[in-house]
């Protein structure tokens, strides 16, 4: 297994219609059937790693991950859409290279790519026993037959599976009838956060918002407003002082003398 392993120097590798990346070529033929051979590409990396973060608090042990993928830096950009990668010693998650990952297929019974499989499946059943109150636990079979049920679809199809794929649906699964959104928090807090994340302004910036013309125009149609609604106000309580006069006036005038009785 090491010498097969040391043996890889390079790959050449194609992007495929699929927007993911896929082995051409192997400095050793010999041992590597590149049908159907996947590579994970240095944004799926990080992705991978980002998802077995939560697993570490379920047991998920780093070295096997790593021991599970042999990795390759860009080499040379050969056009048409291939790449040449050259083979590295380097940490998946330590490394500040672009790395891309091939899983060590080469027993896929037993090898390590295989053993990763099953560490990740029994992780995650682990972390959705914990966090979710299932009638029944879930087991490591139940996942295992409902993803390879899947997989079966797409052989049948006649599409091969790949592997930043077979990953991702271990490490996203969700039994059905179940949201992952359910562990989301509650919606005070996302208003907070999203108020936290407005940008703060200075002086000078407020300033000019506030001698900005366009946002005044609400605030001139509402001034406005105020002010026929005073216009409307005085001229009605000038009527209103028009009619106390003229009843004072009539109030003012002399009144006949009553004519007495002869």
């Amino acid at each position: 297994m090491a010498k097969a392993i040391s043996a890889l120097d390079w790959v050449v590798v194609r992007l495929g219609d699929d927007h993911n990346w896929w082995v051409a070529e192997t400095s050793d033929p010999v041992r590597w059937d590149v049908d159907g051979l996947s590579i994970v590409d240095p944004r799926q990396v990080q992705y991978l790693v980002e998802l077995v973060d939560p697993l570490r608090d379920y047991g998920f042990d780093q070295d096997v991950f790593e021991a599970a993928f042999i990795p390759f830096r860009i080499d040379k950009d050969l056009g048409h859409g291939k790449v040449r990668l050259r083979r590295m010693k380097e940490s998946l998650f330590e490394s500040d290279e672009k790395l891309f990952a091939l899983p060590d297929i080469l027993d896929e019974e037993n090898g390590p790519y295989a053993d990763l499989l099953d560490h990740l499946t029994r992780c995650r059943v682990k972390m959705l026993n914990d966090l979710f109150k299932f009638e029944s636990k879930l087991t490591v079979d139940e996942v295992e037959d409902e993803i390879r049920e899947d997989q079966n679809s797409s052989f049948i199809q006649g599409k091969a599976v790949h592997c930043f794929e077979e990953l991702t649906a271990i490490l996203d699964y969700m039994p059905a009838g179940y949201d992952p959104d359910e562990e989301a928090p509650a919606k005070g807090v996302e208003e907070e956060s999203d108020d936290d994340d407005l940008p703060e302004l200075d002086e000078e910036e407020e300033e000019k918002l506030k001698n900005d013309e366009s946002l005044k125009w609400d605030e001139d149609e509402e001034e406005g407003d105020d002010d026929e609604n005073k216009d409307k106000d005085k001229e009605k309580d000038g009527e209103d002082d028009d009619e106390e006069e003229s009843s004072d006036d009539e109030d003012e005038k002399p009144r006949p003398r009553a004519r007495g009785k002869r």
